[in-house]
């Protein structure tokens, strides 16, 4: 990640304007999203709206506040301007079978009822097509034969969305019912939405169309372009769907929703790299906080300095936002700083009591920590909040593996996945817990899907690598512990399963590199996370904040910079080697820790025990001439 900008507007805007600015954006889209039912997007832009700080000019009642239905224009276009008031009834109708879920009616409205609904084959005419800064024009001049007709009717783009959307989401329900039950006999994770082909071939006549007619892209806006993305990304053509997604930010940057399906695409830091090097890239403080979120996703250390700059960034422009809390929460879990993690989360919860976003993690972390008392409570308020959550369903599946009824646990993260299959968390839980129950079988498949849903999922495949170790197949379990430790390559813990499973395989020169890479991660881990706590709490201008009062709390300093255990399992595999030296070097080190040595005092140790060695070389030598002469 690139370091973060202190300034996003124009040259010389101050913090004032930059404010106002946001504030405007972030209503615009918030009742845009609400007019096209993207209902969770507009929630994310209402609440960091509401988190800017407040405008003292607004508080006051005596001076004329701009009406909000000002942001409910067609983008300064006459022509959908005046479509949309053709439109007004129908898509008054049209929101209104949506809202009440009857999807096929709501499509019905402004398109044909005849249109097929496809097959399960993915369609071939759109692998073709990929979308770039300025659409590429047909070679040569078209024949007006060769002209491609408009697919749909003669509609505002705004109408055309909303039916399109319901078509889509008509598909995911029937999907949804054709479905078998969770891990049940007949559940073999293939159903797919089959109005998938027809959408996409659809779109991309229409985008054919459209781009011979308006080639500098004056008239798009941005959301048919998101919809053409996620159709392609459910069809597994990834690359395409990337660029059509990206396309769409561009065009309409504060819809939060392409922007999480873009992330979803990010499966490396390369990957990421490779979209901030795209020329239709945006730069603003949403594509700020989109990387800030995908590093944070990808459990990057490697990029944990500029994340957190960029936190402090956005920090101090949206100090109450619940969305960057929950972010700065999960950044310190995956840096294993479980007690910042659950200061922040708890905070969370105090200041919005009927919250259930992220609690999932929250109860992940109280696991972890064994704290059984506040994970009764955590289940107890999301129970009484909303039962039919994923998030309730996997905070209780997390209480009932604590008390280690494990059955339990696993009907509530099946409940989670009946609620939402594509709730990653709840597959790779179920898999651990049918690990415990010691069905492997039931635990790979598990872990197979959640590897499906999200392949960044680094538990998943250290799941999948468990289990075939269990079932003592360590070639496979070798692969996907290694998958593991490429997402996470700064985790102890995915070193010490790799040189493990070296090791059962007697390769044992191999087991003991894993071992090593195993010790710089764990010293890495703990010496990013004192500096971390250094910065934040040191360079923040409100050191009065809760976040920082709770990172204050938890920084810890003199901790070990090796670990005793790693050192002695690769002392042991040097003397299984053979090697006297190496396992005397080593089982050295590993007392060194144990002792309470200091990093400093390694190198000191080192030469302590190479002088040794030489002064036992001497004797050995002298004793031998002894033994010789007469």
């Amino acid at each position: 990640m690139s370091e973060p900008r202190s300034s996003f507007g124009h040259g010389g805007v101050s913090d004032g304007e930059l404010i106002a600015e946001l504030r405007d954006r972030l209503t615009e889209a918030s009742i845009k999203c609400s007019e096209r039912c993207l209902y969770q997007s507009a929630k994310w832009a209402a609440e960091m709206l509401n988190s800017l700080p407040e405008d003292e000019q607004m508080m006051n009642l005596d001076v004329p506040q701009p009406s909000y239905r000002v942001f409910s224009t067609s983008y300064d276009d006459p022509d959908e301007a005046s479509l949309e008031a053709v439109d007004a009834p129908k898509f008054l109708l049209a929101k209104a079978f949506f809202d009440t879920k009857e999807y096929d009616r709501c499509a019905a409205v402004f398109l044909p009822p005849a249109l097929p609904a496809g097959g399960l084959a993915i369609f071939e005419r759109a692998k073709g097509r990929t979308p770039s800064s300025t659409p590429s024009k047909p070679k040569g001049k078209a024949k007006s034969g060769d002209l491609p007709v408009p697919p749909f009717p003669r509609v505002s783009q705004k109408s055309l969305f909303l039916a399109l959307y319901a078509r889509y989401l008509a598909g995911e329900k029937r999907r949804e019912e054709d479905s078998e039950m969770v891990l049940g006999p007949a559940d073999g994770g293939q159903t797919t939405n089959r109005e998938l082909p027809a959408l996409a071939r659809n779109l991309e006549a229409f985008f054919q169309a459209r781009d011979l007619s308006d080639p500098q892209l004056k008239r798009s806006q941005g959301w048919l372009e998101y919809l053409y993305g996620v159709v392609l990304a459910k069809s597994k053509q990834e690359a395409m769907a990337q660029q059509w997604l990206l396309r769409s930010v561009s065009l309409n940057p504060y819809h939060w929703g392409a922007w999480e399906e873009l992330a979803s695409l990010v499966s490396s830091v390369e990957d990421l790299n490779s979209q901030l090097s795209s020329p239709i890239f945006p730069q603003n403080i949403v594509s700020l906080i989109y990387q800030t979120y995908v590093s944070i996703n990808l459990s990057s250390t490697s990029e944990s300095a500029s994340t957190w700059s960029a936190l402090q960034i956005l920090f101090s422009i949206f100090p109450t936002s619940t969305f960057l809390s929950t972010q700065l929460a999960l950044s310190h879990y995956h840096a294993k700083d479980y007690d910042a993690s659950a200061a922040i989360f708890q905070s969370l919860l105090t200041d919005h009591p009927y919250r259930l976003d992220a609690l999932d993690h929250y109860s992940n972390i109280l696991y972890v920590m064994a704290d059984r008392p506040r994970l009764a409570f955590l289940a107890h308020l999301c129970t009484s909040l909303d039962k039919f959550r994923p998030e309730t369903c996997c905070v209780v599946g997390n209480y009932y593996s604590l008390c280690s009824q494990h059955e339990k646990a696993v009907m509530y993260f099946r409940r989670a996945l009946t609620l939402d299959r594509s709730f990653v968390a709840a597959w790779t839980l179920m898999g651990h817990e049918y690990i415990e129950l010691k069905n492997t079988h039931a635990a790979l498949e598990s872990y197979r899907r959640a590897v499906d849903v999200e392949r960044k999922d680094y538990r998943a495949w250290y799941g999948l690598g468990q289990a075939y170790e269990v079932l003592d197949m360590f070639f496979y379990a070798l692969y996907y512990f290694q998958r593991a430790a490429g997402l996470r390559p700064y985790d102890a813990k995915m070193w010490q399963a790799v040189g493990a499973c070296y090791a059962k395989m007697d390769r044992l020169d191999q087991a003991i590199k894993a071992l090593k890479r195993a010790l710089v991660a764990g010293t890495y881990f703990e010496t990013t996370e004192s500096a971390q706590a250094a910065s934040f709490t040191t360079s923040s201008t409100t050191s009065e904040h809760p976040l920082h009062k709770s990172k204050k709390k938890t920084h810890r300093t003199g901790r070990k910079l090796l670990d005793p255990d790693t050192l002695f399992q690769i002392a042991t595999y040097y003397d299984r080697l053979g090697d006297e030296a190496e396992t005397v070097k080593y089982m050295d080190l590993c007392v060194a820790q144990e002792t309470g040595a200091s990093a400093t005092s390694i190198s000191a140790t080192e030469k302590r025990i190479r002088k040794r060695r030489k002064a036992e070389a001497r004797k050995a030598e002298l004793a031998e001439s002894v033994a010789i002469k007469p």
